[in-house]
């Protein structure tokens, strides 16, 4: 059910008047504002339409003047930076990345029906898109600013006011240096071939590609090349890695994984969680991705498991981009549970047994996704 911020009011609004978003958008929090368009409409082109795109945010969403708007670069850098976006653009290369983002909850709604997952958004398998990301390499500014030895990590803070603890700051986290300085990750002001829009951090933000989508900071102003992760909530508490037998009474935040790259996933976006479809020809469609290597193979199976069909892939222009799959099953009339599995270049797949996956915090949960169908006659 959609809550208000405090999680106390239950609402139901969809995306008219939200942002601009498509009327099939579901908020899923009003305030602050969380949401998506059904996976169904998100696979029917490469690119997901900005209307559709998911919204997460933790705190307000800004309004920043992008006139006034300024970067600052700091820490273990030689040269301390302080950047107009008119400086960006005229000082450093500008370059379109094709990359998908992925919620770190996305798909937690099934985990939440294993376990319950307290205080949490019940995301099902919306939190994702991909979209041409147009900006100027994090690497090129961080070579301008000079980043001195013994650095390991480039943390970013946002424009935004959250409140936790009795505390107000800005959303923030942080990326290995490593990582930073790859030449896909930008300093995104356009996002499939438009101005970023204000939910999606307009007049900059981060783009992480291959890292969960909370490392993808929006309304970015400041960016600090330090020794050590970020010491933001985000970052230190929250978007962290627990064993199933952790709970929320039990949990050791020191002892967490602080979240970075994705795994493999894979989900059913067409036909949905309960529909009635005619037999005979069906045709299955969903998305794939890996943080880590190219998708190389998405099987579907119509019995649970036991028997696996491949799927056919759709090319990708970007090795950074979701992975569009299709397979045609032919379905006499019957209930069927339909399964989706997936292999990226390196090997990794996805475990069978949703227990695997959960997690009192409901992140990455990349169990074979499930839905159940009648066929009818």
């Amino acid at each position: 059910m959609p809550r208000q911020g405090d999680g106390d009011t239950p609402v139901e609004l969809r995306g008219v008047g939200v942002f601009g978003k498509h009327q099939a958008f579901v908020v899923k929090e009003a305030n602050p504002l969380n949401g998506g368009a059904p996976a169904q409409r998100l696979v029917a082109g490469a690119l997901t339409p900005v209307d559709h795109f998911f919204v997460r945010n933790h705190g307000s969403i800004p309004r920043i003047d992008a006139a006034a708007h300024r970067l600052s670069v700091t820490g273990m850098v030689q040269r301390p930076l302080t950047l107009s976006l008119p400086d960006l653009r005229r000082q450093f290369p500008t370059v379109t990345v094709e990359a998908v983002l992925e919620c770190a909850g996305n798909r937690r709604s099934e985990l939440m029906a294993l376990r319950p997952v307290p205080g949490e958004l019940p995301w099902d398998a919306e939190a994702v898109g991909n979209a041409e990301w147009t900006g100027v390499p994090l690497a090129a500014v961080l070579a301008a600013a000079g980043v001195v030895p013994g650095a390991l990590h480039a943390a970013f803070n946002g424009g935004d006011e959250v409140t936790k603890d009795g505390r107000r700051f800005g959303f923030g986290g942080s990326i290995p240096l490593a990582k930073a300085t790859a030449p896909e990750v930008l300093l995104a002001f356009d996002m499939n071939g438009e101005p970023l829009r204000l939910e999606h951090g307009a007049p900059l933000r981060v783009v992480v590609p291959g890292y969960i989508g909370a490392r993808s900071v929006k309304w970015v102003d400041e960016i600090v090349v330090s020794d050590r992760p970020s010491e933001n909530y985000f970052q230190t508490k929250a978007y962290k890695m627990f064993p199933p037998a952790v709970t929320a009474a039990t949990v050791d935040w020191a002892s967490g994984k602080m979240l970075g790259e994705i795994p493999v996933n894979a989900a059913i976006a067409d036909p949905a969680d309960h529909a009635v479809v005619p037999a005979g020809r069906c045709v299955v469609r969903g998305y794939a991705l890996s943080g880590a290597a190219p998708i190389v193979t998405v099987e579907v199976s119509a019995d649970g498991g036991r028997r696996w069909q491949p799927a056919s892939l759709q090319p990708r222009s970007s090795p950074w981009a979701w992975c569009l799959w299709d397979a045609a099953l032919d379905l006499a009339p019957g209930a069927y549970e339909l399964t989706v599995r997936a292999r990226d270049a390196r090997g990794a797949t996805q475990p069978d047994d949703m227990a695997e996956a959960w997690n009192f915090k409901g992140y990455l949960n990349n169990a074979r996704h499930r839905v159940r169908i009648t066929v009818q006659s």
